[in-house]
């Protein structure tokens, strides 16, 4: 891990040199990666989050209800001009991310929110940092599309938001990390990501079969080291570029993921998992998906193949991405141990919060009831 952080140099204005602390507007702060940027940026700046309707209660910010879809925020001209003048650095990291919402207002939600950021980050005469997604670098087929729209929309709703910001002319950062796993240290996160849930699934033994092969990485990176990078590159003033926040070379392999699910089952006392089978991924669509469609199994359990499906098609890749951790003002390179290590701690705090679920199945793999149990 990086060492601690000198004080923030940027935005070097008039503004901020007649304030001891920069302020930064943050967007999205109830969010997963929100939070933990909250708790790495708050030691530096003034933070001062938008938010639409669930506060925050956090006394290291102060809120503003705003809504991205409105114009001007849904703030007077007065309250918006009042926080340009304040604002010395935007972070948009709002978006939608849920694969379940309609495409069309998962297209609209991340793309006219970046141009309403964009617009006050230009008023504000601010550098803006826009969070984007690793897997912009992700190719669909068209029948990916066709299965995934969800999937296809958030995509490529990003791409669109990164365009955007590359012609708005605003010296800032597009900066895009891959799958936000729990602190490194601690494992937790605020709310659990689907990919989470998916190990959790194979932990569990629910997880039969899955689109992939053993040999593709699935990129993930523990979120403190993401908010590290992010705040690093706006205390070091970059102005311009475009950042990997990414485990690259260092991304555990599916079957080591598999591997390490089944030994933390074993160590928690749970029945080993059976070993996972692989679908090759180009038969998805062919073979595995129009199988559930037709399988009598509850209904639950053919929508959690079928988005386990999405993510795995959407998050796995055979090459690994490019990383710009531990280059200049960008956090700290990742290692493949430290990765893994983080990797158990999320499984560890994802089997605290699911205690219950956890013992559910000691129960039954003990071949005892609840009752039996409990007495």
């Amino acid at each position: 891990m990086p060492q601690d952080p000198l004080r923030p140099t940027v935005p070097s204005t008039s503004r901020s040199a007649a304030r001891e602390r920069p302020t930064v507007l943050l967007t999205g702060g109830s969010g997963v990666l929100g939070r933990a940027l909250i708790d790495e940026l708050s030691p530096d700046f003034d933070l001062v989050c938008l938010r639409r309707n669930r506060p925050l209660n956090d006394p290291r910010v102060r809120e503003i209800q705003g809504d991205l879809l409105s114009p001007s925020l849904g703030l007077t001209p007065a309250a918006r001009h009042r926080l340009a003048l304040e604002v010395d650095v935007v972070l948009h990291s709002a978006a939608e991310t849920s694969f379940r919402t309609p495409p069309k207002d998962i297209v609209r939600t991340n793309t006219h929110g970046t141009e309403t950021m964009l617009d006050l980050a230009a008023r504000a005469d601010a550098p803006m940092y826009l969070v984007s997604t690793a897997f912009v670098a992700s190719a669909l087929t068209e029948e990916d599309r066709q299965r995934f729209p969800g999937a296809a929309a958030y995509l490529d709703s990003k791409i669109t938001s990164e365009q955007m910001m590359r012609t708005s002319g605003l010296p800032g950062a597009i900066v895009r990390p891959s799958v936000v796993m729990g602190d490194s240290v601690t494992g937790r996160i605020s709310a659990q990501q689907g990919l989470t849930k998916a190990i959790g699934s194979v932990v569990l033994g629910q997880v039969p079969v899955l689109p992939g092969e053993f040999d593709s990485r699935i990129d993930m990176i523990p979120q403190d080291l993401v908010t590290r990078a992010i705040g690093d590159l706006i205390r070091g003033g970059v102005s311009k570029g475009e950042y990997w926040l990414t485990a690259g070379e260092q991304a555990p392999l599916l079957r080591e993921i598999t591997d390490i699910c089944e030994e933390f089952a074993v160590q928690h006392g749970l029945p080993r998992p059976a070993r996972l089978r692989l679908i090759p991924v180009d038969a998805v669509h062919r073979l595995l998906l129009p199988m559930l469609e037709d399988t009598p199994l509850p209904r639950s359990m053919r929508q959690r193949f079928q988005s386990y499906a999405e993510l795995l098609l959407v998050f796995q890749r055979e090459l690994p991405f490019d990383t710009s951790l531990g280059g200049p003002d960008c956090g700290s390179r990742p290692v493949r141990a430290d990765i893994y290590q983080a990797l158990v701690r999320n499984l560890e705090s994802w089997a605290e919060m699911h205690s219950a679920l956890l013992r559910r199945h000691r129960v039954r793999a003990a071949g005892a009831s609840p009752a039996e149990v409990a007495s």
